[in-house]
């Protein structure tokens, strides 16, 4: 008995708000305008019932379940649902099955709505791809992850994908309201809340809409009815309830490559507060700091290089001492390489001098040491005509530099651009060019021809 008067209380139980508060129609749907406002593509297909399967891809909260059910009441077709985490083949095969036979017998089209479809592997897509292609089901896949590397590329064909947004603040606070004065909300509570505090809550779910309707329903059910019988929320009750933001950032996926790809990019381009915001994200989600560090080091000579050497000397010393501190106070140290490594002068003139070098050996272009380069013993044996020319010692001339060929061709490899402190070694270089040319010149009016 007490079993089944659990089973019951669970059934009695009310959903939870965010599930109450899903939109019924296209106009309920907040936030994704860009996609399913009045005219576009995909609403047009759905207010046609010609639509084929789709795939939605964005981050969590952007109500891309509530589009695919909303799909399903607007066609009136048979809405079956499952997810990447739960199912299997059997039970796909099962779904697919169950819509063969109601096609078959009431003529009813059925949409298939896998959540998290990326977590499918490419044995469980490949069986969807026939039953996608000749109609049996109109497939619905939502993803948080680029649909364009973690879904088969087959699958993707036969689909067409959206991306949708994070929710606006604007848009979760329209919820917000919706969700006070509405009866399937928390109208019957008598809850209320100023305009700022909404806007509060909005702020922090951070495009979220689910995360903001559970904050919501949290601090309802939890704060005290005054003496009206009214629940009043303020800003320190929706913060309370809100508590600390779980960043999208799954390590090993998109969330990872996306953020340490945009603190990159950030400071290669000279931008120290985005750079520190994206690595203060990465360190808050629980990346290793070591990661972070490593790339810094490999960025001091990518993107600055020569044009501040002292770059490459504080991003390897700050790998070692993240390596020594740990968190977290490794989070000051990182911090200190990254807004020096984003304000200083760049250049790759070095990432690209090696590149070309190593373009032309693998083409091809394998050259011989000159003898006069070679290891003094090489030099003794095998003498041949014209092979006497001797190594000249640079320390040996004025500036410690003599012009003289240290590799048979007259490709240019590094071309500092006069960034920082390559506008030193730019110069330098021009100089030495310069008696580079003189010496040619003087060697071919002596009609002496190349020298060593």
């Amino acid at each position: 008995m007490d079993l089944f008067n659990a089973q019951d209380e669970a059934q009695a139980r009310p959903q939870p708000l965010a599930a109450r508060m899903r939109p019924r129609t296209l106009d309920e749907l907040v936030g994704q305008e860009r996609i399913i406002g009045p005219g576009k593509l995909l609403r047009r297909a759905i207010e046609a019932d010609r639509l084929n399967s789709v795939i939605l891809y964005g981050p969590p909260g952007c109500g891309k379940t509530s589009m695919a059910e909303v799909i399903a009441s607007v066609t009136q077709r048979r809405f079956s649902r499952t997810s990447g985490v739960l199912a299997n083949v059997a039970v796909l095969r099962n779904l697919i099955d169950e819509a063969d036979r109601a096609r078959r017998q009431d003529g009813r089209e059925t949409i298939l709505f896998i959540d998290e479809i990326h977590r499918f592997n490419k044995a469980q897509q490949d069986i969807l791809l026939p039953h996608v292609e000749s109609g049996v089901v109109t497939l619905v896949g939502a993803t948080t992850h680029n649909p364009l590397f973690f879904i088969n590329s087959p699958l993707t064909s036969r689909s067409l994908v959206f991306e949708l947004s994070a929710l606006s603040e604007e848009a979760i606070t329209s919820l917000l309201r919706r969700a006070l004065s509405a009866e399937e909300g928390l109208l019957a509570m008598r809850v209320e809340a100023e305009d700022n505090v909404l806007r509060q809550l909005a702020r922090l779910a951070e495009g979220d809409a689910r995360r903001a309707l559970n904050a919501l329903e949290i601090a309802a059910l939890s704060t005290a009815r005054d003496e009206q019988g009214r629940v009043v929320l303020d800003r320190a009750v929706v913060e309370d309830s809100i508590q600390k933001k779980v960043v999208v950032y799954d390590h090993d996926e998109d969330g990872h490559y996306d953020t340490i790809s945009a603190f990159i990019k950030s400071v290669r381009g000279s931008d120290p507060h985005a750079a520190v915001y994206w690595l203060g994200k990465m360190l808050y989600a629980g990346e290793d700091p070591r990661f972070v560090a490593r790339r810094l080091v490999i960025l001091a000579s990518e993107d600055i290089g020569n044009a501040d050497p002292r770059g490459l000397s504080l991003a390897t010393a700050a790998m070692a001492a993240v390596d020594f501190v740990g968190m977290p106070e490794a989070r000051i140290i990182l911090a200190q390489a990254t807004t020096y490594l984003a304000t200083a002068p760049k250049s790759n003139a070095s990432y690209v001098a090696i590149n070309k070098a190593m373009q032309d050996v693998e083409s091809g272009r394998s050259l011989s040491v000159p003898r006069h380069l070679r290891n003094k013993r090489m030099r003794t044996v095998d003498a041949e005509p014209g092979a006497d020319a001797a190594y000249q010692y640079p320390h040996d001339f004025a500036e410690h530099h003599v012009a003289q060929d240290y590799v048979p061709t007259a490709t240019r490899y590094y071309t500092p651009d006069g960034q920082g402190y390559e506008e030193v070694i730019a110069s330098r270089m021009q100089r030495w060019e310069a008696e580079r040319k003189a010496a040619e010149a003087a060697r071919a009016k002596d009609g002496k021809g190349d020298v060593a």
